[in-house]
């Protein structure tokens, strides 16, 4: 069974990424490691607005 890491970068955007394997520069981890379905069913939960962070500024 592979882990995954929930990761997001600086828009608010967020991603999965294999738990053993750096993060890529741009992103950081979000606080969240699990199955690939524990991950995807964590960012339903926290990414309610898929906008951009700099959109949702108006920015």
């Amino acid at each position: 069974m592979s882990t995954y890491r929930v990761v997001v970068n600086d828009e608010d955007q967020y991603s999965l990424w294999p738990a053993d394997r750096p993060v890529p520069d741009g992103w950081r981890p979000e606080g969240f490691d699990g199955t690939r379905e524990q991950c995807l069913g964590h960012i339903e939960e926290v990414w309610t607005d898929m906008r951009p962070r700099s959109l949702r500024q108006g920015g």
